[in-house]
């Protein structure tokens, strides 16, 4: 199992979650977050003359998926949250050692189902 964790344009939410869909990923998590990247601002901060930081909201996904289907996940969020612009996002994979069902005590991957 993989754990894929994606930091989006919150504008491009709506877009990423129907192509995951699309490709059969109906269940993750989502939150509202903001965080500070490559994007500045359009001025100059006048006590460092430095072009100042800016803090974006952004979406942040987290969705577990067999193995099988990780490849299909982050082409679906890659191509749903592109703009080619600075602050489109990362995706980042980790592995899964193990799931567990809480209601039907389930473990591996049919929990995912």
């Amino acid at each position: 199992m993989k754990k894929v964790e994606a930091i989006i344009r919150q504008s491009k939410f709506s877009e990423v979650k129907e192509a995951l869909h699309e490709v059969g990923v109906t269940f993750f998590t989502h939150w509202e977050v903001t965080g500070v990247g490559q994007e500045t601002a359009d001025y100059l901060d006048l006590k460092s003359s430095e072009k100042a930081k800016m803090i974006s909201v952004k979406s942040y996904l987290s969705i577990i998926v067999n193995d099988d289907f990780e490849a299909v996940t982050i082409k679906a969020i890659m191509e749903a949250a592109c703009t080619e612009q600075i602050g489109d996002g990362r995706i980042f994979v980790s592995t899964i050692d193990e799931a567990y069902k809480i209601r039907t005590k389930e473990k591996g991957n049919k929990t995912l189902r």
